[in-house]
């Protein structure tokens, strides 16, 4: 083979590496539907997924009103009641299957993405609606306080008031509680806030395009900034990145167990079973196979899914096999695990 064109990498005296520029073609290992949509992306305005507008209004509504043809294409492929409820003090969406009977003895908790800035109801309704219809169970959606109105920890303090609710009905191996983005690193908040104040852990977790390090920690961020380019890279200059979470984490130390547990193997051993899912051009790739490997040191069942060619949070996308094969073992995952 001859290397005298080729670029090389070039590894630097402190450790990084300068990479050359290179095209990277689409995985013969994902399906025709994902391939068809990578291509489509030449063709698609680009989605500002970081979303740094300062105007929060604006941003929450420009997200609902994004997410608002899939939800409908969802409600029709997969009939559910969504009534708006409060419980424990805390805005819901009580999501069951409408045709049918559901699991009387079980309940998930929905925590949904959105930076811990947005994602009220729309996100919540992505993450919600195939998982309650699939999986014949009631889904109760959570309308945390978030940024910029609220900070750390007022997220995971709505979250346990609603888990601390159902615990009148149900047994507490017997909830689980699960959310992409955001609410998949507020789903590993949750677990570790149970065990700091001692109440009885949930059943199981799942941790969705997150885990229990902050985002942009490792080397996914840098790589997928440029091969998917939904979230910007971190700063060539070695700054600090924009804030995406609009404060919701000012004032909270960068290793704090209650924000992100990932770093605290004692509290990780407290974890109960753990399903977490990313993809190979996710930028949240390096933080779920860290706390996938932490949660195995620490004794704690983890399973891990890594989609090959797949983004952020693509379980939201069951147009793609991928998608639906991510939510179906979501589904499976808590059937085996809440017993």
């Amino acid at each position: 083979m001859d290397t005298t064109t080729r670029a090389m990498p070039a590894f630097l005296p402190d450790g990084s590496v300068e990479v050359p520029a290179f095209t990277l073609p689409v995985s013969d290992l994902v399906s025709a539907q994902a391939a068809a949509m990578q291509r489509l992306r030449a063709e698609m305005p680009a989605f500002d997924a970081a979303g740094e507008d300062g105007d929060i209004a604006a941003r929450r509504a420009q997200i609902n009103a994004y997410m608002a043809p899939q939800i409908e294409r969802l409600r029709a492929a997969f009939p559910v009641s969504i009534v708006r409820s409060v419980i424990g003090g805390v805005e819901v969406l009580d999501v069951t299957p409408a045709e049918g009977g559901h699991d009387p003895h079980r309940v998930l908790i929905n925590l949904h993405g959105g930076a811990f800035c947005v994602g009220w109801d729309g996100v919540a309704l992505v993450e919600a609606i195939p998982i309650a219809s699939l999986g014949r169970i009631r889904v109760i959606s959570v309308n945390y306080r978030m940024a910029p109105e609220y900070r750390h920890p007022a997220g995971v303090e709505d979250v346990a008031a609603v888990y601390g609710a159902l615990l009148e009905d149900y047994a507490p191996g017997r909830i689980g509680i699960y959310g992409g983005s955001a609410g998949g690193a507020l789903t590993a908040q949750a677990a570790a806030w149970l065990v700091a104040h001692d109440l009885p852990q949930v059943g199981a977790i799942g941790v969705f395009g997150a885990g229990g390090v902050p985002f942009g920690t490792g080397e996914s961020a840098y790589v997928t900034g440029y091969t998917d380019a939904s979230f910007p890279p971190p700063p060539a200059d070695g700054s600090a990145p924009a804030d995406i979470t609009h404060g919701y984490f000012a004032g909270c130390d960068a290793r704090d167990p209650s924000a992100w547990p990932g770093w605290h193997p004692a509290i990780l051993a407290h974890f109960p079973p753990a399903l977490i899912i990313t993809g190979t051009r996710a930028m949240d790739l390096s933080p779920a196979i860290f706390t996938h490997s932490q949660l195995l040191k620490a004794g704690v069942r983890s399973s891990l899914i890594v989609g090959e060619g797949m983004g952020h949070c693509y379980h939201y996308q069951l147009d793609l096999p991928e998608g639906r094969d991510a939510v179906e073992a979501i589904v499976r995952f808590f059937r085996e695990n809440l017993t």
